[in-house]
């Protein structure tokens, strides 16, 4: 399945409470930090909703890599 990796960039001190709880549930907490979701809807309409405060880009790899 598709994967996504979301880096906070802006701050989200002056944000909107729910666009802070959504950058939370995300799993962001500091600036520069990235995560790594699967690529479905209720992901894509959470970036939606703080895509002035995050950027997404699609990731591939880490499921698969072996030693």
């Amino acid at each position: 399945m598709e994967q996504v990796r979301i880096t906070l960039l802006r701050s989200i001190n002056s944000a909107q409470r729910d666009q802070k709880a959504t950058v939370r549930a995300l799993g962001l907490r500091k600036i520069g930090q990235s995560v790594i979701h699967q690529n479905n809807d209720a992901i894509r309409g959470m970036i939606r909703k703080v895509n002035h405060l995050v950027v997404a880009e699609p990731y591939e790899g880490g499921d698969d890599e072996t030693e």
